[in-house]
């Protein structure tokens, strides 16, 4: 199970470009292409869904929307765009960050995949500006308040291939927690990547964290993690760019305390 919570503004302004405006429901509204997943033609309005599960209905053209919203946003199909940073893979069909799953035309798929490439490529160069730390060291006084804390805390930084895609995550800072948690000292988990560590890793971690990476969206994740045999209750948010802070539980551990009137 996988909740969403609001966007963390602070953060997700440091990624924003330029907002785009359109008019739904009668009002004038802003939206930043950042927040924006895709865009469908549904009975001759555009409906914009974005990040968190919200949608935008609008007159507002899909071609004249595809001008607005620029290089980052590839056309699936007459009636589709989709962002590039919103894609984790193309295949029979595209499969976006958070599980959704959109047609597209079968003969523009290798154009897509060379059109998705350029786009991760801009992505990844855009968050090698980070301002993250750098060493170990750094990272170590950055969050000496966790050292100490109750729960399992780690900031991961996301790992891309050649393709610009996401594949794994780095364990940039753990806490001793942490390694009591994933059964693993911290030496063997710092500044290496989980599936070096637990090779065969569920693909359903990265694509949530993806999402808080690319997204700056908080999202709690409540499922049974094979490599510990161990039910989690994770709860990510956004850090430095590119990066997932994550605060974890074991769920044998919480007590759900009942609240009379």
């Amino acid at each position: 199970m996988m909740v969403c919570y609001k966007k963390d503004k602070s953060r997700g302004n440091a990624m924003k470009s330029n907002s785009i405006s359109i008019i739904s429901n009668r009002r004038r509204i802003s939206l930043s292409p950042e927040d924006i997943l895709y865009v469908q033609l549904v009975n001759r309005q555009s409906v914009i869904h974005v990040s968190g599960g919200r949608t935008y209905e609008t007159y507002t053209t899909i071609d004249d929307l595809e001008q607005m919203l620029g290089s980052g946003f590839l056309r699936a199909d007459r009636a589709t765009l989709v962002s590039a940073k919103g894609i984790h893979t193309i295949g029979k069909k595209i499969e976006l960050i958070n599980g959704e799953l959109l047609s597209f035309t079968r003969r523009r798929k290798r154009e897509l995949k060379e059109q998705l490439r350029a786009g991760r490529r801009q992505i990844v160069q855009e968050l090698a500006g980070s301002d993250a730390p750098t060493t170990r060291e750094e990272y170590q006084r950055h969050y000496a308040s966790y050292d100490s804390a109750p729960f399992a805390f780690t900031d991961i930084e996301m790992v891309f291939n050649e393709e610009r895609a996401a594949v794994d995550w780095i364990f940039r800072y753990g806490n001793e927690a942490l390694a009591t948690l994933e059964k693993t000292p911290l030496e063997q988990l710092i500044d290496h990547s989980f599936g070096s560590i637990f090779p065969n890793m569920d693909a359903k971690w990265l694509r949530v964290y993806e999402r808080t990476a690319l997204y700056g969206e908080m999202l709690e994740i409540v499922d049974f993690s094979p490599e510990i045999d161990t039910a989690l209750r994770i709860i990510c948010f956004p850090t430095f760019k590119g990066h997932c802070g994550c605060i974890l539980f074991d769920q044998a551990e919480i007590q759900t305390v009942q609240t009379g009137k």
